[in-house]
C-alpha cells in the first residue's frame, strides 16, 4: 500500500539515494543534482518548494520535488521510484498526487525537464496531460532535451 508523505529530515538520504540510482543508470550526476540532493532543505524547501516521499508499507520507495520557479509556476523534478517497486504504478500515483497538490495551491503551471531516453516517464507525463513546449537554451542539466508543461488552471 502506498502513502505519500511530506519530506522530513529523516528522509534526506532516501531522497538522495533514490535519485542517484536512476541518474547514474542513464546519465551522470551533474552539479545541479548534487546541489539539490545534498542540500534539499536549503535549495528546495527553504525557497518555497516541496518534497514528498512515497512509502510502500512504511518503507521509502519513491520521491519527487516541486521546485518553485515563480509564485504560480513550479517544476516537477527529482521523481524516482526504487527499482524493486517499479511496475506498481507508484510513479503514476505520485504524479497524480503532485498534480492535485498543485491544484489545491492554485498554481497555474507545472513544468518539467526530461530526456527522450526516458520513454516510460514521457509516456506517463503525456498520459497525465503534460504537453511538449519550447526548450530554452543554457539549461541546468546536460541530459535535458525535452520540456513539458501542464496547465493547472482552466
Amino acid at each position: 500500500m502506498l502513502s505519500i508523505v511530506p519530506y522530513e529530515p529523516k528522509y534526506t538520504q532516501n531522497f538522495r539515494d533514490l535519485n542517484i540510482v536512476w541518474i547514474t543508470e542513464y546519465f551522470k550526476v551533474e552539479e545541479k543534482d548534487r546541489e539539490l540532493l545534498e542540500h534539499s532543505q536549503s535549495t528546495i524547501i527553504d525557497k518555497g518548494g516541496y518534497i514528498f516521499i512515497g512509502l510502500w508499507n512504511n518503507e521509502p520507495v519513491g520521491c519527487f520535488a516541486l521546485i518553485k520557479k515563480k509564485s504560480n509556476r513550479f517544476e516537477l523534478g527529482k521523481m524516482a521510484v526504487d527499482k524493486n517497486h517499479q511496475g506498481l504504478k507508484i510513479g503514476q500515483k505520485m504524479l497524480a498526487y503532485a498534480i492535485e497538490f498543485s491544484k489545491t495551491k492554485k498554481w497555474e503551471t507545472l513544468e518539467l525537464y526530461s530526456s527522450t531516453k526516458l520513454d516510460t516517464a514521457l509516456h506517463i507525463y503525456k498520459k497525465f496531460g503534460f504537453k511538449n513546449v519550447h526548450l530554452e537554451n543554457n539549461l541546468e542539466y546536460l541530459r535535458s532535451d525535452i520540456k513539458m508543461e501542464l496547465t493547472l488552471l482552466t
